[in-house]
């Protein structure tokens, strides 16, 4: 009995110590650095030295807060990248909880890959991005159109008015041509900008590979391929 109190007395001191230190980094950076915004400040495997984000990347600072880094950590018995798996846990959501149903489908190939892209029909990031998208092959792209212009409203809406969406969906995206006529019918762009809220889609384009990774910008196609890649995808 008394061994078992002494062990979670231990591990009840161990976590209590990790806060502090913890909570230690914070008060040091608000009282030294007020400016410098670092969230998601946590403990890592090397003594002294916590992780945290800082302008969508990675930093690690020690406990007096001296000193920034910016780069990989790898763990040398098993070469791995602890940056990169703090990344993926950071920026990922799950894919299973998508409302596919709500995004237009496009399918190239096999359609055997798949990638969300939140996207604005005048967002010129989002038009080069949609041409890249043109050079992949064996995907299935869910556009969950995301109009965050206020002239976007009213073209985004009538895409789904479409009976062929993807091809509305190109010729507004790409050529600038919004379907014509005034069609009006149910559409799902009230659920698309909550769901981007809600998912912290700030900009676009905002892409999400099918294990759930968010990256944020117009990736041209061969770092998409390289992503993929590194994704195991």
């Amino acid at each position: 009995m008394l061994k078992r109190t002494m062990v979670a007395m231990l591990a009840s001191f161990i976590s209590w110590s990790s806060f502090a230190s913890v909570e230690t980094v914070k008060t040091n950076l608000a009282k030294q650095h007020p400016d410098l915004k670092i969230e998601n400040i946590q403990s890592t495997e090397m003594s002294g030295i916590y992780s945290g984000s800082m302008d969508g990347q990675v930093v690690y600072v020690g406990e007096n807060t001296q000193h920034i880094l910016v780069g990989s950590m790898i763990r040398l018995n098993d070469q791995r990248n602890l940056t990169k798996d703090l990344i993926l846990k950071q920026n990922s959501i799950d894919w299973k909880k998508l409302p596919l149903q709500d995004a237009v489908k496009t399918v190239r190939g096999n359609g055997k890959r798949q990638l969300a892209i939140f996207s604005d029909p005048n967002c010129p990031y989002c038009k080069q991005l949609e041409a890249e998208l043109k050079k992949l092959d064996n995907v299935t792209i869910y556009t969950f159109i995301y109009p965050i212009k206020p002239q976007s409203v009213a073209p985004s809406k009538a895409v789904y008015c479409e009976k062929d969406q993807s091809y509305a969906w190109e010729n507004l995206i790409a050529k600038g041509i919004a379907p014509a006529g005034n069609k009006s019918c149910a559409n799902p762009i009230e659920r698309n900008l909550k769901l981007g809220q809600s998912l912290g889609v700030n900009g676009t384009p905002t892409l999400i590979f099918s294990n759930g990774f968010k990256a944020a910008g117009g990736f041209p196609a061969e770092q998409i391929e390289l992503i993929w890649k590194e994704l195991g995808l």
